[in-house]
């Protein structure tokens, strides 16, 4: 990816003054000029601000190192890249993962999945699913002949030929599945790394 230097991203910004605040979550990632005073509330801002800057930048050095290597097969990286950019700037992660993910992954389902009461956009799972569907001390798996297909792909379930899995760390189990009805959409070899970063990035947009 080339890298844009501060005089061309000064001159796009200056061309398209409404960026910044049709994207108020980019302030997020900015370094202020100077913080506000020294009220509480102004601290108080300050913390979150930088504690959300972290969560960012550590998923931007991921992201990084994980193009860098440049290891999975048919442009994966990259198209797991694309997924990650658009779940750091996403204000609803779960729609995110069903409407946007697919597209930009080159496949046909994204769902989330857990081990918790049925809510909007995540599927129900009996305890111990996780765990059983991906393995002990696995991150991610990819399926080349899936089962329980209906359990995590729902409508799209008759039509997979091939699914992914990934853990999204967090308070209870949750996975997220990908489904292709073309097997090279998801490579069996080297993704499992790429898969388990998509897992985590949800896991961070989830938690935003």
């Amino acid at each position: 990816m080339t890298e844009l230097g501060p005089d061309a991203v000064e001159a796009w910004l200056r061309g398209h003054p409404h960026f910044l605040a049709e994207r108020p979550k980019l302030y997020t990632v900015l370094t202020p000029p100077k913080r506000l005073h020294g009220e509480a509330m102004a601290d108080h801002m300050a913390a979150m601000i930088a504690a959300e800057r972290a969560k960012m930048s550590a998923l931007e050095v991921e992201l990084a190192r994980m193009l860098a290597q440049g290891r999975a097969q048919d442009g994966f990286s990259d198209r797991v890249a694309r997924a990650v950019l658009a779940l750091m700037r996403t204000r609803d992660a779960v729609d995110a993962v069903s409407h946007e993910l697919p597209a930009l992954l080159g496949i046909d389902s994204c769902t989330l999945a857990a081990e918790a009461p049925a809510r909007r956009g995540v599927l129900p799972l009996p305890a111990g699913s996780v765990l059983r569907l991906i393995g002990a001390g696995r991150e991610a798996v990819v399926r080349a002949a899936p089962l329980e297909t209906a359990l995590l792909h729902a409508e799209q379930a008759p039509l997979i030929a091939r699914d992914a899995l990934a853990r999204v760390p967090g308070p209870v189990p949750m996975l997220i599945a990908l489904g292709a009805r073309e097997a090279a959409a998801l490579p069996e070899s080297h993704a499992a790394p790429q898969l388990a970063f998509l897992g985590r990035a949800v896991a961070a947009a989830l938690a935003r």
